[in-house]
C-alpha cells in the first residue's frame, strides 16, 4: 500500500478519459489526475528527440525490422553521447532544468 499521495499527469490516450475511468477516479481521494493539453510538444521533451530521430532516418532505406531497430538504437546512442544537442532539445520546451 502507498503511504502518501500520488499525482499522474496522461495525455489524452483513450483509455485515460474513458467512462469507466472516469468512474473510477472519484473514488481514489489519494490520487490527483492531471491531463496533459492535447498536443504539446513543448511540454514533453521527448517529442523533441523523436522528431530529430525521424529526420534523421528519413532518407535510409532498410529491408528487414531488425536492420531498422539496429539503425534506431545507434542513433539514440548518438544522440544520449551529444549533450549539446540534448541541451537544444530541452530548451525547445521552455521548462527549467
Amino acid at each position: 500500500m502507498v503511504g502518501g499521495l500520488i499525482v499522474i499527469v496522461w495525455d489524452n490516450l483513450g483509455t485515460h478519459r474513458s467512462a469507466r475511468m472516469r468512474r473510477h477516479l472519484p473514488a481514489r481521494d489519494w490520487l490527483t489526475v492531471f491531463y496533459l493539453p492535447p498536443y504539446t510538444p513543448e511540454l514533453n521533451p521527448v517529442e523533441s528527440v523523436w522528431s530529430h530521430l525521424k529526420r534523421s532516418l528519413a532518407n535510409l532505406a532498410k529491408h528487414t525490422i531488425d536492420q531498422l531497430m539496429r539503425l534506431i538504437k545507434t542513433s539514440l546512442k548518438r544522440i544520449q553521447h551529444r549533450h549539446a544537442l540534448l541541451n537544444g532539445l530541452l530548451a525547445h520546451t521552455h521548462r527549467p532544468l
